[in-house]
């Protein structure tokens, strides 16, 4: 489980590419300080698992449905990428419960700067609208976000200067794909309401 507080902006160093994989290895200094094999990684909001280890890198296997499904599939050697280690018991729950499994892919459609902040408009898949309210939490390339405003298929979300500088965010541009993740809270109250 994570929090959607991005820790740093990684760089992929390289992909392998594999039968039906990639094994990813990316360069995260903070993230790599205490990982151990078997830990959890969110990387632009996909919960990975570590391989390997080495200095500042981390090496991750990429099955070929998270590729497809997902953004990582146009990552390459140079991307920049959100790292987020998972949370621990004594960890601060910043932003909201963020489980690392996207539920699709949305594209940033329009960026409107302002003076102090920069409004996000992004589109996202059919069915994923029922799980947005305004002020409610998303989860966009694994940072945890407020929703500004919802429509059928885009929602918008401001983002401040310090989610600008510290995340990949600050460089999306219109057409950039990125990985969302709805509120898990919301998808257990629909089962819930839909069983009774």
């Amino acid at each position: 489980m994570f929090t959607g507080i991005i820790e740093e902006l990684g760089t992929v160093d390289a992909l392998e590419e594999q039968a039906d994989a990639i094994r990813l290895t990316v360069r995260g200094p903070l993230v790599t300080t205490d990982a151990g094999l078997g830990d959890s990684i969110a990387v632009n909001g996909c919960c990975l698992t570590v391989a390997e280890r080495s200095g500042e890198t981390f090496t991750a296997d990429v099955m070929r449905e998270t590729l497809e499904k997902t953004s990582l599939g146009g990552l390459e050697p140079g991307s920049r990428v959100n790292l987020e280690r998972a949370v621990t018991p004594a960890t601060r729950l910043g932003g909201h419960i963020v489980q690392g499994h996207v539920d699709g892919t949305g594209t940033v459609r329009r960026r409107t700067p302002s003076e102090n902040w920069t409004v996000v408009e992004i589109t996202m898949p059919p069915g994923l609208d029922r799980y947005l309210v305004p002020k409610g939490s998303i989860t966009v390339d694994g940072i945890s976000l407020t929703v500004v405003e919802t429509a059928a298929d885009t929602f918008s979300v401001s983002l401040i200067p310090e989610t600008l500088a510290r995340t990949t965010l600050g460089h999306k541009e219109p057409g950039d794909v990125v990985n969302l993740e709805v509120d898990v809270i919301a998808k257990y109250v629909e089962k819930m309401v839909s069983s009774s």
